[in-house]
């Protein structure tokens, strides 16, 4: 699966071992950015150049990951953008539902929460790429819904 990954100042060092666990998983990756340390970034720039790059991609279902201190300013960003259904990846639990209710295809990270813990941020990213979509008629139903807003 292609995964790609945004991050402005504070989610920099969190996106970098991302990147690198996502290899390992076999994963390939294309990074938006930021490609260096800068401190007067902003995480809006890289919110839309993974949204942008994840609509230019022919696969059929691309995926995102965004990285920003609070993981808000990243969920915000991206789901000003039709089609795009961004959700906030605190813990396991959230990342489960997220795809497993509302097939979210972004996923954005706290690193401000995450960055410390190794174990937890990978098991909230490989859960968020593990859970499947349910399908259920009432999800498909809000899905569209959310599609006409």
């Amino acid at each position: 699966m292609k995964i790609y990954l945004g991050a402005d100042h504070r989610g920099f060092y969190l996106k970098e071992r991302i990147e690198k666990f996502l290899g390992e998983l076999g994963h390939e990756v294309a990074d938006e950015g930021d490609d260096k340390l800068d401190p007067k970034d902003d995480y809006t720039v890289f919110a839309a150049r993974v949204v942008n790059a994840m609509k230019a991609d022919d696969e059929a279902e691309p995926r995102g990951i965004l990285i920003c201190g609070s993981g808000q300013g990243m969920v915000i960003a991206a789901n000003r953008f039709k089609g795009i259904r961004a959700g906030f990846g605190w813990s396991v639990e959230a990342a489960r539902s997220t795809r497993n209710d509302e097939d979210s295809n972004i996923l954005a990270l706290p690193s401000d929460l995450l960055e410390d813990d190794d174990n937890k941020w990978q098991s909230i990213v490989k859960t968020w790429l593990d859970t499947p979509f349910n399908g259920a008629e009432r999800h498909k139903r809000r899905i569209r819904q959310l599609d006409e807003l």
